[in-house]
């Protein structure tokens, strides 16, 4: 039984939401993959197919009232922490350093998550950001485990090359660790350690590498979550100091607003969207024996698709999850890069694709750097959403979530509006507790990849 028909006997049929011949009809031949690809959400939003009934998902709102009586909960301070975890925010609204915001798009259950977490590892000077961009039938869910999980497992091994200084001087451990699955290759090319050599760069380099490795082996054995065709994107970042380290997996983006020296300000783009067609990129699934090509009636978007089979077509080359890619050729290693800060450069735009394939680096700094901090994040994201509804009238707005962490945060513009006054609608998304507070065995976990 081959890998395509295993997946069909898992989810069924459903997932078509085209009118369809006979069910033997649509077993035979595969063309019924192209439908299921498009309901599955696994890449380019642009396109008028949704998903299906099966398995049966469910919406922002419903997800908040089970367990709860059906009461639905609410905040009104865009500052509301989750746990008492101080300085950890993923709802919408704004802190003194940051504005972040997330809309559902219309395609189903939002799948996008984000994160910005102040003081991070228990340092006043430093800042965890994140976008999250799920895809597949449990997308949202894998989405979250990222957004919750990972970062814990980021400090940990941060934590564990504070202790361990001689680790530092092997300035290829983390190489070594990757070597043997032929991953690292495409990890670190832009990593400039001319700008700062310290072994704080070098270290955060080592610990993203690891701590993503230990997040998707961890998602191969979730018990609770189905990662087999579900996963999501990751673009993350940490800032300490003057010092900006940003980690790519998949193709949502960062871009800087800084000014050049004329002082006018301009777009940046500091990581790559890891789409399949990059040449590097083709070339390590090609060799694993997966393929690389673009449907008819999207020619513009590369897929990723098994070796025998017109299936899943992921239109990314790099994810956590997806289990069902992961032998030929799809990785979670990130694409690591390190920023020195200047006093140009004024803020980072974190943002997941629903919003980068309607506006360019371009437009998104401008609309960012026209708007008070406090309601910048989702001033951009209400932009994007009527671009969709301008440029692709006939197709479905995809999910949007955008995380703008400003540089310089002295300015009195997020003073002139109160955070109740910023996000009334604003709704609490529940979160495992036990894993915001403790994993338990991470530093054993991490020790063994040492």
């Amino acid at each position: 039984m081959t890998q395509a028909v295993q997946v069909l006997n898992r989810y069924g049929t459903d997932f078509v939401a085209e009118g369809r011949g006979s069910d033997s009809e649509c077993f035979a031949g595969f063309e019924c993959f192209l439908n299921i690809v498009r309901a599955l959400g696994m890449g380019s939003c642009i396109s008028e197919v949704g998903a299906g009934g099966s398995p049966p998902l469910l919406t922002y709102s419903q997800e908040l009232n089970v367990g709860d009586g059906g009461k639905r909960k609410r905040i009104r301070g865009s500052s509301t922490m989750d746990y008492k975890v101080p300085g950890r925010m993923f709802l919408n609204g704004s802190s003194d350093v940051a504005s972040m915001y997330c809309k559902q798009g219309r395609k189903g259950v939002n799948q996008d998550a984000m994160l910005v977490w102040e003081n991070f590892c228990s340092k006043e000077d430093t800042i965890f950001c994140g976008v999250f961009d799920g895809h597949g039938p449990y997308g949202h869910r894998v989405a979250k485990k990222v957004r919750d999980s990972f970062p814990l497992k980021l400090g940990a091994q941060w934590d564990l090359h504070r202790k361990n200084e001689a680790g530092f001087s092997n300035q290829n451990g983390a190489a070594t660790s990757y070597n043997s699955e032929e991953q690292i290759r495409q990890v670190g090319k832009n990593f400039d350690l001319e700008l700062d050599g310290s072994n704080t760069i070098l270290a955060l380099r080592e610990s993203f590498l690891k701590a993503s490795k230990i997040m998707d082996k961890e998602l191969k054995l979730h018990r609770d979550i189905d990662c087999f065709c579900s996963g999501t994107t990751a673009v993350t970042l940490i800032k300490q100091g003057l010092n900006l380290v940003i980690a790519n997996v998949g193709d949502s983006r960062a871009v800087l607003g800084t000014r050049d020296h004329e002082d006018s300000l301009i777009a940046v783009q500091l990581t790559i969207d890891l789409k399949p067609n990059l040449p590097k990129e083709e070339e390590r699934i090609k060799q694993r024996k997966g393929r690389v090509f673009s449907l008819k009636n999207e020619p513009d978007v590369s897929r990723v698709w098994l070796p025998n089979s017109d299936f899943p077509g992921l239109a990314m080359a790099r994810a956590f999850g997806d289990f069902c890619l992961k032998d030929v050729g799809l990785i979670s290693v990130p694409d690591v890069s390190y920023h020195r800060l200047t006093e140009k450069d004024e803020f980072v735009v974190l943002a997941t694709d629903g919003i980068w394939d309607v506006l360019s680096n371009e437009e998104v700094v401008e609309i960012v750097a026209s708007a008070p901090q406090s309601t910048a994040a989702r001033l951009l994201v209400e932009s994007a959403v009527h671009a969709w509804r301008t440029k692709f009238p006939f197709c479905k707005v995809d999910d949007c979530a955008a995380v703008c962490l400003f540089l310089n945060s002295d300015s009195e513009s997020k003073a002139e509006d109160t955070p109740d006054k910023l996000m009334p609608d604003a709704t609490t998304d529940p979160v495992d507790q036990s894993s915001l507070c403790s994993e338990n065995g991470i530093e054993a976990e991490a020790e063994k990849l040492q």
